[in-house]
């Protein structure tokens, strides 16, 4: 695997786990979207996934 550059480290440094590599949330990992989150970052919105859990609006 190829080194990131100190400018790309700087960029993705919330998407760098502890190895030094890109991780994404869990829900992401799949998805062919381009909206990918961080692993550190709770699922705030995303057009493919909805929470059974959450509170409609009435």
């Amino acid at each position: 695997m190829p080194r990131m550059s100190k400018k790309n480290k700087i960029e993705w440094d919330f998407y760098l786990d502890d190895n030094g590599r890109i991780s994404y949330n869990e829900l992401c990992r799949n998805c062919n979207r381009e909206c990918k989150q961080s692993f550190r970052a709770v699922i705030i919105s995303c057009p493919k996934y909805s929470s059974k859990r959450r509170k409609k609006k009435e």
